[in-house]
């Protein structure tokens, strides 16, 4: 917040006056020249690699700059992707210096190379083709090395987030365990289309198909002929002692009838041994996580306080983001590339759409589905409901599901960060709606142009002019009010023909309701009818 607040501040450039190099990166001159320094400098590593990646061939290139001229001298040569070849391209990189290595992220092919370089001692920064693409008509392996290795070296490649070793385990665990549910999901919709054509409606009677009376029933059906098939048995199956509710009649009526066309049966039993082997594949993959929830134990204590996550979705996070948060910039850098931040998208003075990014592709449905989750939460912990609310008046209900997956990402963030349990500085006022809105008056207008660096000449004449400007105000309106007032009497006068007749406070009201949009007329259309 601190940094967001010097970002926002403009500071006019004053002569004779010293600045550090923080100052001059969020200066404002006095014709309006905004000041931006590199915090680096130009060339940030003289010495630095780029490696362009492909299926079966390694395009590497070594930088180095020359102290005194800065001038580059690139050497580049062809590795082929076996494992041998790769550590020989260590050792190649390692000899002329090389610490610092930028590669492409093509597929799944930088995995490999990835993982040797990091074993050798290499930092590789792994960044997307599209930060370091070459033009058209200029575009070879041997360009693309020197011009990856030439941007990498003014610092001009933007770095994907790379966690550690182990929590890139955790990611792989987690990402394959969430394909597996997708695959469960499609084979439960694949089941039940079925049981809709064989005219099997155990859908209608039982809350879940797939329940342990349901699939108990569905097990007799497709193992048992026809003409063989027992309502007691079929009764025997269910189990009351959960939350069965329909009756022994219900339950027979949606099975009376039914008829396995075709291959039904077939797939069926295809289907129901699949759902059983993506099962055991879940459960081998949770025996497989328990390691990582006993590592992590208090990180997940700490965001299972916040409502809406549990201690699974908790996992997931951290197999996202990880434990070490000094690698994002600040919490606004992690929702940027989570995908939960508007865009900069704007051109000729005029902001185009804004609407979030396209990161995120994990990270960014598992939070939204814990917002979801949490805004309706309205008696245990309405602190995300009671703001969800307040936005979903302004914004609508997608955006306000954003927002409130955004705001839970930066309280992960500062979470993991300070090792704290959810307690926001504005929760009580939040639970109970105690909290103002400010209003916008003169105080308010004081303090923000005070917070934005305005000298005190301009202070005092936007005192002075909002002092004028409420005077006139105030005399325009009491003026309007006696005109009105007086109009309004002439022409209850002139309404009945110089003939005043007095009214009771009832029968004038009534009249004046009769016509509402014209007074005057109302009011003498109600004492003609009296006369």
């Amino acid at each position: 917040m601190a940094a967001l607040n010097r970002r926002n501040q403009r500071k006019h450039l004053k002569s004779g006056s010293s600045y550090s190099s923080e100052e001059l990166r969020f200066l404002t001159m006095d014709d309006g020249t905004l000041v931006v320094c590199s915090a680096n400098g130009d060339i940030k590593r003289p010495i630095c690699g780029g490696i362009d990646v492909h299926k079966e061939i390694l395009m590497a290139s070594v930088c180095k700059t020359d102290p005194d001229t800065l001038k580059a001298t690139f050497f580049v040569r062809k590795f082929t992707t076996m494992n041998s070849d790769i550590r020989a391209m260590a050792i190649w990189l390692k000899e002329h210096g090389v610490q610092d290595v930028c590669m492409e992220s093509t597929g799944k092919y930088w995995i490999p190379v990835f993982n040797i370089l990091e074993q050798n001692g290499i930092k590789p920064i792994l960044t997307h083709p599209k930060y370091v693409k070459q033009a058209k008509g200029q575009k070879t392996d041997f360009r693309d090395a020197i011009h990856m290795a030439s941007m990498f070296r003014m610092d001009l490649v933007v770095a994907s987030f790379i966690p550690p070793s182990d929590i890139r385990d955790l990611r792989e665990l987690c990402r394959y365990r969430l394909k597996l549910t997708y695959m469960r999901t499609s084979e439960k919709n694949r089941f039940q289309n079925s049981m809709t054509i064989s005219k099997v409606r155990l859908d209608s009677v039982f809350s879940d198909p797939f329940g342990k009376s349901a699939s108990s029933i569905m097990e007799y059906l497709i193992s048992t002929d026809p003409d063989q098939i027992c309502d007691d048995e079929i009764l025997g199956l269910v189990c009351r002692r959960g939350s069965v509710k329909a009756s022994d009649e219900d339950i027979l009526n949606s099975i009376h009838g039914y008829e396995f066309i075709g291959v039904q049966r077939d797939k069926l039993q295809i289907i129901s041994l699949h759902l059983s082997q993506i099962e055991e594949c879940i459960a081998l993959i949770d025996e497989k996580l328990e390691y990582y929830r006993q590592k992590y134990a208090d990180i997940i204590c700490h965001l299972t306080t916040m409502i809406g996550i549990t201690p699974m979705s908790a996992l997931y996070i951290l197999g996202e983001i990880g434990t070490d948060m000094t690698v994002w910039r600040d919490d606004a850098s992690l929702a940027c590339w989570a995908g939960l931040s508007p865009a900069n998208n704007a051109s000729a003075g005029k902001k185009k759409s804004t609407k979030v990014g396209n990161g995120g592709h994990y990270l960014k449905p598992l939070l939204v589905q814990c917002a979801l989750a949490a805004v309706k939460s309205t008696k245990k912990a309405p602190y995300f409901h009671n703001k969800y609310e307040t936005l979903k008046k302004r914004r609508g209900h997608k955006k306000a599901i954003i927002a409130i997956a955004r705001k839970m990402l930066v309280a992960i963030y500062h979470m993991i960060r300070d090792d704290k349990d959810f307690h926001p500085i504005d929760y009580e006022d939040i639970i109970k709606n105690t909290r103002k809105t400010k209003g916008l008056n003169l105080n308010n207008v004081i303090a923000f142009l005070k917070e934005q660096g305005a000298d005190e000449s301009t202070i005092r004449l936007v005192e002075a002019q909002c002092s004028v400007n409420a005077a006139e105000t105030q005399g325009a309106k009491e003026k309007q009010s006696t005109s009105e007032i007086a109009d309004a009497s002439q022409q209850m006068q002139e309404s009945v023909n110089e003939s005043p007749v007095f009214i009771s406070d009832s029968q004038q009201g009534r009249a004046l309701n009769h016509h509402p949009k014209d007074s005057a007329v109302a009011t003498a259309t109600a004492q003609t009818g009296l006369l």
